[in-house]
């Protein structure tokens, strides 16, 4: 602040000057420099200020180990030499990606900030890089949204490095996308959380399930499915419905993660990855795969029951609409002060 005020006194200074020659070309090109460095400086400025606020906003802050002496503010320093005695330098910063990122999950951020619902970026885990989820902060608000379904323009067949690393459309609410299964893990590897799942057929008829304490294993362990108690109104597809003989074939409970190109489920006459069009977690095969082939307008027929399906809401011949997948802490205190979101 003090440089640009100095600059503009002298570009004033040197204005006046200027105006009192008969021959106003001779102070042009140093005018015309000076101006160009003024306008440099106020937009240093103006991004330094933002950043200020953006930082002081989303509480990141680091405490000065020392303050500066007279002699740190000598010239020299801009030309990169100091007195290393006079002064005591901060650690250096944490690089800009996660210096923006405050939050672990969207329940953090909608605790904070009672955001909007949108896409925001999330750091579940110090050691690893901030990545863009789709934060719900309808529903009760706090929901990290990890699958979604809604008009089929994504393809869902796809290998195992992106089933991995994610795939899909993060741009607007209603994007289609897969979050990744190294995402998925870390977001979800703590357990006591609870994952709702949102359904919605062709006729606008909407319905859920809930699911306690779900989460994944690590790539080293093929992305084992596990999770706890079941609640809602769209039956438990998950653990294969209600008889012993579905829940041997389609419980999915345990199994690994298996994609077109990696077949990790129990099916010994083929691959239910390559039969059911989608990555997912299989056994032989499944009462439930919310990625499968998008077929507009439910009821479909073909070879396999490949659809987005939901075998205990509406059986495995009628492909869903919309499917989400979504989680938050198992103890969370709602928009509406429940502890549940909508019903």
């Amino acid at each position: 602040m003090g440089i640009l005020l100095r600059l503009t006194a002298v570009l004033l200074l040197m204005s006046l000057m200027c105006s009192a020659m008969t021959q106003m070309s001779s102070c042009g090109p140093e005018l015309a420099a000076l101006k160009r460095n003024i306008k440099k400086l106020e937009n240093k400025l103006v991004i330094g200020a933002w950043r200020v606020e953006y930082l002081t906003r989303h509480k990141y802050s680091r405490p000065f180990q020392s303050t500066l002496s007279n002699e740190d503010q000598n010239p020299q320093m801009d030309n990169g030499t100091s007195d290393s005695s006079n002064v005591t330098h901060m650690n250096s910063l944490p690089p800009a990606g996660s210096l923006m990122v405050h939050d672990k999950d969207c329940s953090e951020l909608f605790d904070r900030l009672r955001c909007p619902s949108g896409f925001y970026r999330i750091r579940p885990n110090l050691h690893q890089e901030p990545f863009l989820v789709y934060c719900d902060m309808e529903d009760g608000g706090g929901w990290t949204v990890f699958q979604k379904r809604r008009h089929g323009r994504v393809d869902f067949n796809r290998d195992w490095v992106d089933y991995r690393d994610g795939f899909g459309d993060f741009k607007l609410w209603n994007d289609e996308f897969w979050l990744g299964n190294e995402h998925m893990h870390s977001l979800l590897s703590e357990g006591k959380n609870l994952v709702k799942i949102d359904l919605m057929d062709w006729d606008g008829q909407r319905s859920h399930a809930f699911y306690e304490n779900f989460r994944i294993t690590d790539e080293s362990d093929k992305y084992r499915l596990q999770y706890g108690m079941y609640s809602g109104r769209a039956g438990d597809a998950l653990t294969g419905g209600g008889g012993m003989v579905e829940q041997w074939s389609s419980c999915l409970s345990g199994m690994q993660f298996s994609t077109r190109d990696q077949d990790n489920d129990r099916y010994i006459q083929g691959s239910c990855a390559q039969e059911n069009k989608a990555g997912w977690w299989f056994n032989r095969c499944h009462a439930a795969n919310l990625n499968g082939k998008f077929y507009r307008n439910g009821i479909y027929t073909g070879q396999s029951d490949n659809g987005v399906v939901w075998g205990t809401w509406k059986g495995l011949w009628y492909s869903l609409r919309h499917t989400t997948m979504k989680v938050r802490p198992l103890v969370f205190l709602d928009a509406m002060g429940s502890g549940a979101g909508e019903m």
